[in-house]
């Protein structure tokens, strides 16, 4: 019997970025649920996040990502992949909930806009900022999805975000959560696997160093872990 057409799917680059913030009851991350009609992830609560548009390689950026940052993420892509990887984390962060990891747009006028979405960061005086991101851990869907995505995750701390959290209607019961109660909503195992991660990373002094783990299948066995 040949293999279903969704066997064969490849796994599109996408960018999934958390958004910490403290709280009086310890950190916190930005969640949305998606809607119980979406074919993927159907009613669970995730972190913002989609796949990488084609536009978002060439838009410009008021800072860059830090070069330690950039160079692990483009082990598994090139460096332009990586930098576009970054920036369609910040649109979908703005797109789902209305906040702009932005800093001042440069005097010089070398910002691109070449999305409708960016236009808001433009008038808003700002252009999007990747120094903030820090990448935590890549995955990819296993075979048989209906949708397939190579995924990277990057953290960034919300005192970098602009605007009020508002989005596009892709989430819904958009919510700071404590990192202590994520577990008690409707997730997916990829999720609880990297607020795993996440939890150990603010747990040791020396995070930058820690390996970046990769959520895969391997020999059958779905988000087995390597590391890159």
């Amino acid at each position: 019997m040949p293999p279903s057409p969704t066997a064969r799917l490849r796994p599109k680059d996408a960018a999934t970025i958390i958004l910490l913030r403290d709280s009086a009851d310890g950190p916190e991350v930005l969640m949305g649920r998606r809607e119980k009609t979406h074919v993927f992830m159907a009613g669970m609560y995730v972190f913002p996040g989609g796949k990488v548009d084609r536009a978002d390689a060439r838009v410009g950026a008021a800072e860059e990502m830090n070069e330690a940052v950039a160079a692990r993420v483009a082990k598994s892509c090139s460096p332009r992949r990586a930098r576009a990887l970054a920036l369609a984390a910040v649109r979908e962060l703005y797109e789902e909930a209305g906040l702009m990891l932005a800093a001042r747009r440069p005097a010089t006028g070398a910002v691109r806009i070449l999305q409708p979405v960016w236009r808001a960061f433009a008038e808003a005086g700002l252009a999007p900022s990747l120094a903030p991101l820090e990448y935590i851990a890549r995955a990819i869907t296993p075979p048989g999805r209906p949708r397939r995505f190579h995924a990277r995750f990057f953290l960034a701390d919300a005192r970098h975000a602009h605007g009020r959290l508002a989005g596009d209607g892709e989430l819904v019961d958009l919510r700071w959560v404590p990192l202590a109660r994520t577990r008690e909503l409707p997730s997916a195992g990829i999720t609880r696997l990297i607020i795993g991660e996440l939890e150990q990373r603010l747990a040791d002094a020396n995070s930058n160093q820690r390996p970046i783990p990769v959520f895969r299948t391997k020999n059958g066995v779905d988000l087995a872990t390597d590391y890159d």
